[in-house]
């Protein structure tokens, strides 16, 4: 009996809460709310969210990336080049068929992912400082596309993006799929394992060997094919737009914050890329059913993401407040000046060590 109770309370404290856990606790309480406020069918909103959610997933990926780098990592070009995205796109697709269309969506975001990594690896420009630059370059771009195409996108990649399968997007499968694959490859790739490392202390990835010019490059580049892909697939999901990626800058970082990967780097959350997106859609569907406007909803974004960097980084030891270290160095007693008459004992001391 003894041993059968030692095993149940071994096996009771192996269980963790998972990184993602405080998301899903998210999903369902504005689940909830949205059936009680609107009513309904109880699974329509959860189906609307997976027809939006895989378009946020695929950014909030290359956003995670970036992010799991450590600190100063992140990546504010990847709502330009979704935009940058969508019309490159649908005008590649018009020539040369909608699979050429969305091949030139990926590499038209390498490429301006090439001009954050040039910044930041040669110039040595701080990363959010070279993606804001990158980001105003593709503004730019895009608006000089947007004038000189007009199309929409091609009928057979709309079909594609609104296919489903029992109900289920099959965008929102084929992502699934590949947050799976990307989840085992940082589990069992070298590319991975070097990210988290270099998350952790970038010195020590070096003096380990690791690869950490590549790696970072790679990453950067990965961020940028992420977010041309969506942009590719917006553009056939909704229209190819100036503005179409605005919004997935905030609530990309939001996304992965939230999913639980850490802010200081070296601890990606793959599966928390979906509860976090699931929750942001269905938050932002609450917020437009009970009246809110865009900027509010930003607003609310904006805190959240505030409330849990604080509270990560008190849980996880990784950094402390503003509040704490003031607060703090008001508990911080003053050193003790020494007096003329404890000089002489000083000095012996020191002259004896």
């Amino acid at each position: 009996m003894n041993a059968l109770n030692a095993t149940k309370t071994k096996t009771a404290s192996r269980f963790t809460w998972p990184a993602w856990g405080w998301s899903l606790i998210g999903v369902l309480g504005v689940w909830l709310c949205i059936i009680a406020v609107g009513g309904g069918n109880p699974g329509g909103p959860v189906l609307q969210a997976l027809s939006l959610a895989p378009y946020l997933v695929l950014v909030s990926i290359g956003q995670m990336l970036v992010i799991s780098l450590g600190p100063g990592n992140i990546d504010v070009s990847v709502g330009a080049i979704v935009s940058m995205a969508s019309y490159v796109s649908v005008a590649v697709g018009a020539l040369a068929g909608p699979l050429a269309g969305l091949a030139a969506a990926v590499l038209a975001g390498v490429a301006a992912a090439l001009l954050s990594v040039i910044a930041i690896m040669l110039l040595r420009v701080p990363p959010i400082i070279a993606t804001l630059a990158t980001s105003l370059v593709v503004a730019s771009a895009t608006l000089l596309l947007a004038d000189a195409n007009r199309a929409g996108a091609d009928a057979a990649l709309r079909g594609f993006v609104n296919a489903r399968v029992f109900g289920i997007p099959v965008t929102a499968i084929l992502v699934a799929v590949l947050t799976v694959l990307i989840a085992l490859a940082l589990k069992r790739t070298m590319y991975g394992l070097s990210v988290a490392a270099i998350g952790q202390s970038t010195l020590a990835a070096r003096k380990a060997g690791l690869r950490v010019t590549s790696t970072i490059v790679t990453t950067y580049l990965l961020s940028g094919a992420f977010a041309g892909l969506a942009g590719g697939l917006l553009a056939a999901y909704i229209s190819p737009s100036t503005v179409l990626g605005d919004s997935y800058l905030l609530d990309s970082i939001a996304v992965v914050v939230l999913g639980g990967t850490l802010i200081a780097g070296g601890r990606p959350v793959v599966a928390g890329l979906w509860t976090g997106a699931v929750f942001f859609v269905l938050l932002s569907s609450l917020l437009n059913l009970v009246g809110w406007n865009l900027g509010a909803q930003n607003v609310l974004k904006g805190l959240l993401v505030v409330v849990v960097i604080v509270i990560s980084s008190r849980v996880t030891k990784t950094g402390r407040s503003t509040l704490s270290r003031f607060l703090s160095s008001l508990r911080r007693e003053p050193a003790a000046t020494p007096t003329p008459a404890d000089t002489p004992a000083l000095t012996k001391e020191n002259t004896h060590a």
